[in-house]
């Protein structure tokens, strides 16, 4: 058996230490909490307290079914630093605040056939309709398709589902931020505007909802304790 002197012998007990729990590794992997420990059980009932208690979505969104919807989105929430993720779920939540008016509604409430005839890979039913459906309120054709394939879920000759199982709802919107918010959020809150409905509210066409999505967004941020950056409007 190896000899150590004695001060070596010390390090050398620190060292093991502070690998086995994990001191060593990656600020940008041990800073960072698990999402649960950021979207708690007090900051879903924040949001959601605040819509009437005869909104459908009282009885359908919860955090257990945000969460459930997570683990097949692991990497939500868990890129770059302990603030980037908190920026993310913050933004996240900011619009599904707004899309869903603090969780009330499940559905669109001014509904349409939301069918781009142009989008051939996805083709529509004609018996259904692609109006906004969950936490993101999923539009068009091409959306529930292209979501359906990613998801498995008939998404073309069901989209109901999506109004109906809560998982699969957060799912959905899990899919389109992965998918279309994602990969400009580095570039600020209101290039997630952009992406989210931009063609409707961006460019001084309705600086009011822009507004009311930052305002989301700040407190949000500040609940969490971390700065919410800049460009926060489009």
């Amino acid at each position: 058996m190896a000899i150590y002197p004695r001060n070596n012998y010390l390090l050398n007990l620190i060292a093991v230490a502070f690998v086995a729990a994990g001191a060593l590794l990656p600020t940008s992997v041990t800073a960072q909490a698990a999402v649960g420990d950021i979207v708690t059980q007090a900051f879903f009932d924040g949001i959601i307290n605040q819509a009437a208690a005869d909104c459908a979505g009282k009885n359908f969104y919860t955090r257990q079914s945000f969460l459930d919807a997570v683990n097949s989105y692991s990497d939500f929430g868990r890129t770059g630093s302990a603030d980037d993720s908190k920026r993310e779920i913050a933004a996240f939540f900011a619009h599904v605040t707004h899309e869903t008016g603090h969780f009330c509604y499940v559905e669109e409430i001014n509904r349409d056939t939301y069918c781009d005839t142009k989008r051939t890979d996805y083709p529509c039913n004609p018996n259904k309709q692609y109006y906004g459906r969950g936490p993101l309120q999923l539009t068009w054709n091409y959306n529930y398709g292209a979501a359906g394939n990613s998801i498995g879920f008939d998404g073309l000759n069901s989209p109901e589902s999506v109004a109906s199982d809560p998982v699969l709802a957060f799912k959905t919107a899990l899919w389109y931020w992965i998918t279309n918010v994602r990969p400009v959020i580095s570039q600020g809150f209101g290039a997630t505007i952009r992406a989210i409905n931009g063609a409707v509210e961006c460019d001084g066409k309705r600086p009011d909802l822009v507004q009311a999505r930052v305002n989301y967004y700040t407190g949000y941020c500040s609940q969490f304790g971390v700065d919410p950056g800049t460009n926060l409007s489009c």
